[in-house]
Formats: structure tokens, sequence, C-alpha cells
């Protein structure tokens, strides 16, 4: 249940209406919009009269959510939600460059790509210290030694860095040195890893599952942010359907429903989703074109000899010539850099 006070609505009889909420056994998260107030009553509404709220003369209305994802509804928080990762707004006009190899290599890999990248006009810096992998045979990153040198080299460019982060064994040492930590697809709906999430105040980027539908998605959000973490980014990265020629699929149409149905940036991985470096470029624009807040990019300063998804990664120059063309999209739809 949302409910939806009065412009101007002093803050005495906001307190007023909160009290009520917690008397009569929900949570209440309240919304300060710029004109307006909004109140989110959490738990078990159906058997809480609205005209109970209606009554006051500083509550415009009354309405109830039918969706099972009430924190992360757009009919709780009307307005865009803006994600400050270090400096860096995601959401809203903003758009987030975010720029790097799929793995750390060695810190000579990742301070040219992030110098060149930065150069460009990225804004953030990507990097995976430990990687899932679907052969256990594959190279698994370098684990903290992958993290050390991220954090040297957001030290060298100034780029606040993106990691992922695959259990709650490193929370601690993700929450000091990661700038925005991703949980990727496969632990998407993992749970446990998703309410620890919460107890932090870093920005966290949720990549959507191989399979999930939004709903799903959005409930994954919805752990985090009722766990007390508000900085949730999701990230489009394609789902996986009966089409063998492409890594996946990307699902173009989730930014637009997202955009409706949720508050949250909204970013695309198109290097994940096709999985070939000349689908990044198309698949980018329009990403960009669809209303996306941000993209993922993997860039890599020699991808034939890649230790890990060199197929999907742009050299440099390429990514230069991509980005001067996504800024002029970006200043079609309204968003800057």
């Amino acid at each position: 249940m949302i409910i939806v006070l009065k412009p101007h609505t002093p803050e005495e009889n906001i307190k007023r209406v909160e009290n009520l909420i917690i008397k009569k056994g929900l949570e209440a998260h309240i919304v300060r919009g710029q004109e307006m107030t909004i109140i989110g009553c959490i738990g078990d509404t159906t058997a809480i009269d609205p005209k109970l709220f209606e009554v006051d003369e500083w509550v415009d209305k009354v309405m109830h959510v039918q969706e099972p994802y009430k924190l992360a509804n757009r009919a709780f928080h009307p307005e865009d939600s803006i994600i400050d990762v270090s400096g860096v707004k995601v959401g809203g006009d903003n758009l987030a460059l975010i720029a790097g190899p799929c793995s750390v290599e060695s810190l000579n890999q990742v301070m040219k790509i992030a110098k060149a990248a930065k150069t460009s006009g990225a804004n953030l810096l990507r990097g995976g210290a430990f990687k899932p992998r679907t052969s256990p045979y594959s190279f698994q990153g370098l684990g903290l030694d992958g993290l050390d040198i991220l954090y040297e080299a957001k030290q060298e460019t100034g780029l606040p860095i993106v990691s992922e982060l695959m259990s709650t064994e490193y929370l601690d040492v993700f929450n000091e040195k990661v700038d925005l930590i991703q949980i990727g697809a496969r632990n998407m709906q993992n749970f446990d890893l998703l309410r620890q999430l919460g107890q932090i105040d870093r920005p966290i980027l949720l990549k959507r599952g191989l399979n999930a539908t939004y709903e799903e998605w959005i409930m994954s959000a919805e752990y985090i942010l009722s766990s007390g973490n508000k900085n949730v980014i999701l990230c489009e990265r394609g789902i996986r359907t009966f089409e063998t020629y492409t890594r996946n699929t990307l699902d173009l149409q989730s930014i637009p429903v997202l955009k409706k149905k949720t508050h949250l940036p909204v970013i695309v991985d198109p290097s994940h989703a096709g999985g070939k470096w000349w689908l990044v470029d198309p698949m980018a624009k329009a990403a960009i074109a669809a209303g996306a807040d941000g993209l993922m990019i993997e860039v890599h300063n020699d991808p034939e000899n890649a230790l890990c998804d060199g197929v999907q990664s742009l050299k440099p120059g390429k990514y230069n010539e991509l980005l001067q063309q996504i800024k002029q999209i970006a200043a079609v739809v309204g968003k800057t850099v």
C-alpha cells in the first residue's frame, strides 16, 4: 500500500501518518520528492482499511500495489533514482560508461586499458578479479591480487572500479576497495548473498539471470533494497534463448519495461549479450537510443591473446570510435556524460 501526501506536507504531519502506519504493525518507507512525499507501507496490508489514512487532511490518495515488489516499484518512487558511484552519477539524465577487460591479467594490461578508456570518455573501470566460468579448467581470475591491480589503476586514473563479487567470503574487502559491486547472472538469485549486500551502503550492479523474467529480476533487487541498501543498478546482459549463433539474446525491450515498472537505473552489457566484438557497436547504440542509463563494454588491448572473452572485446581504438558516436546519440535522448 502506498500513501501519497499532498504537496508541501509539513514534517509534523508526515510524522503523524508514519506513526499511524507503524501502530498498525507495518513498516513505513518515506520517499521525499521535490514537491510531494510518498510513504510505502511494507507488510500485510490486506486487513488495513485505506479509509483509515484517507481521512487525514494531508493525505492525497491511498493506492494498493499489485506487484510483489514494493521498494523497487515506480509507484512507490515516481522519480528516477540516481545512484552515486564515488562521484559518478548513474540514472536520470546521466550516462555511465563502464569499460575494461573481462579479466584482470596484469598491472600493465589494466593500466594501459584504463588510461585509453578514460581518454575516450569512460567514467568507470571494470575488471574481473574473480571469474565465474562454466568450465573448472578455464582461467578463474587472479583473485585478491587482481583486486589490488584494479585498485592501483583507480589510484592512477581516478576511475572508480567495478568488479564482480561471487560470495560473502570477500564482502568486506570488496566493500573497502570496489566502488560498484557487480553481482553476476549466476548469482542473481543467491538470496543469502543479496541480503548481505543490503547490509552495506556500496552501490550494487545486479545483472539479469540467464533465464530470469522481469519480475524475478526486480524481486532480486527487492532483496537488497528491503535489507537496507537503496543503491541498486540493474544490468541487462542478454538472456538464453533457442538461438545459438550469438552468446545470448539482448533484450532491448527490458529497458523501457523496467523504466515503466521501477525507478532503478538500467544499464546494458552488449559484450556478454552478443559474444562477438562486431555486435557490440550496433547493440550499444540501440541500447542508448532505447533509453539505457549506461553501457558496460569489454575493452582489451590484445584481445587475440586475452585469457577470457577476447572475442567479444573491443580494442581501445574501436572503443574510442564507438564512444564518440554514443555521445551523439546520448545528446539526442537527453543524456550527458
